[in-house]
Formats: C-alpha cells, structure tokens, sequence
C-alpha cells in the first residue's frame, strides 16, 4: 500500500515537472524577439547597404534616416519581412515607394521575425542619421585618400560575356542576364535585361552599392563567396552605362535575319518532305483505282 502511495507520488511530481516544462517553452515561443541594435547592424551592412544608406542620401531605394518615426512600426515589419506580398495586395505606401524609384522592388529577404527586430532596433538608434562627432578634433592625414577606381567599358564588355574570367571565380553575367550590343541572341533569361541598369540603380553609385552587396536572394547565393573586385565592378559599370546608349549593332542585325531566313528554308524543307508523302499517299489509290476501271 505504501509503494503504491510512493508511485502516484512520483507520477504527480513528474507531472508537475512536466507542466512547468511546457508552461516556460510556452512563454519562450510567445516572447516576443530580442532586439539587438548590434545585430541589426550587421544585418544591414549584409543585405541593406546595397540599396539603402542612413544620412548620406538616396541610393538604389530611399534613405532611410528617421524611418522609424516617419512610419509606423507595424509597417515596417510587414515591409520588410514581405514587401512582395504587400505589393501583391497593392498597399499604397509601399506600391507609391516602388513607382518613385524606378518601379524596382525591394525584394524579399527571407528573415526572420527576430532579425527584422534587431534591424528595425537599429535603425531606431541611428534616427539621428549621421554618426556621433568625435570629442577629439580628427587628426590630419599622414597618408593620401585612395583614388577612385575607373572603370574600362572594354574589360566590363569581356567580363560582362565571359571574354574574362573574374578575378574570384564568379560566373560571366550573360549566363543570367542580356544586354544591348551583346551578340544576335543577347543572354541568359534568368535575371532581367540590364540593358537600362544604369539609369535604374541612379547611376555609378548604385549601380557600384548594388554590385558591391549583391542584395537579391540570387545574386547573393552566387556571389557572397566570390565577391568581385571594386576594379571589376568598376568595369562592369561603365560598360552598362555605355550599353545604355548603345544600339544593337548592324551585324548583330544581320545575325538576326540570316537566322531567320534559315529557319524558313529549314521549315519549308520540312513541309515540302511531309506534304510530298502524303500527295503520294493519296494519288497512289486514284491512280490503282482508274488502271482496274
């Protein structure tokens, strides 16, 4: 009798255990997630730096100084944990945002509920914008400022169509994307025509920002391991801004018709051979038919 006292005991005590258990992963799961500025911080250098800055002005998007006191936080998670779906139901915040920067979306980044946190956390401690001045006068130089790295429209060309290999082992961009003046046949189809790029990412700096952070979920997959150099992209920019203005080529034209024409002379060919076989096949029988009669 004892022993069975003894078991309903235990058996109680490890149901209360139980229940304590599930009442703190309970808790854990409805917490809402940590906000921590530092890991906001990161997160933007990864996947924000490419379109947006704070304080320095419009890039690729808008600048983002103030955000957070100039829209409503509940909005800003929506837009940033899935800004296609709230194009998708026509928000007019989000569908006028997209129409004053050249109709180019921001695109999904797939975070978390706790990375948005921690970036719109972060963002709320650099509403100010520019960094906090130094209590100390800045030091002078001892050493020049690098100069800035100009782009050949030649070697982007070269890289643009795989004439060179990048520097790091990245694929040549017309694997994925066409361009204006690039062969009869243009490129690839996966990613858009970069023919008006340049005027779309607002010229040489957000075009450089964009290719700097390759913030899109494709691009990232494919260049956050082999990033290219600032002399690449700076080649590859001047070659989409000379590709912007720059017309199909004449004998690019005349690729286009000698393929089309053939492409005729081949389904003529084709037609004459399968039409013949059937002329035959129903002239023999009229034929057999009018001998017997």
């Amino acid at each position: 009798m004892q022993d069975w006292h003894s078991l309903k005991f235990r058996i109680v005590v490890l149901g209360l255990i139980g229940w304590v258990f599930i009442a703190f992963a309970y808790a854990a799961e409805a917490a809402p997630p940590a906000q921590t500025p530092a890991e906001g911080q990161k997160i933007f250098q990864e996947k924000c730096v490419g379109c947006h800055t704070i304080g320095k002005g419009k890039l690729v998007g808008p600048d983002l100084q103030g955000i957070t006191q100039k829209r409503a936080k509940a909005w800003l998670v929506q837009w940033i944990t899935a800004p296609d779906k709230m194009l998708a139901a026509k928000d007019p915040i989000a569908t006028q945002l997209v129409a004053e920067y050249n109709n180019l979306a921001m695109p999904n980044m797939a975070l978390t509920d706790a990375q948005v946190a921690s970036l719109i956390a972060y963002l709320e401690t650099q509403s100010g914008g520019a960094a906090p001045q130094p209590t100390q006068p800045p030091q002078p130089q001892t050493q020049p400022a690098p100069a800035a790295v100009v782009g050949e429209p030649a070697a982007g060309k070269a890289l643009f169509n795989g004439g060179q290999r990048f520097k790091n082992g990245g694929p040549p961009c017309m694997g994925c994307h066409s361009v204006g003046g690039i062969g009869a046949l243009g490129g690839g189809a996966l990613g858009p025509d970069l023919t008006g790029a340049y005027a779309k990412y607002n010229g040489d700096a957000g075009l450089t920002a964009f290719l700097n952070s390759a913030p899109t979920v494709t691009m990232n997959a494919v260049w956050a391991r082999q990033p290219m150099t600032p002399q690449e992209q700076a080649d590859l920019v001047a070659f989409l801004k000379q590709a912007a203005v720059t017309e199909r080529p004449i004998d690019a034209v005349g690729q286009l018709a000698v393929l089309a024409v053939a492409g005729m002379i081949v389904l003529l060919v084709i037609a004459q051979l399968y039409w013949r076989k059937r002329l035959v096949a129903v002239r023999r029988p009229m034929v057999t038919k009018n001998r017997i009669a």
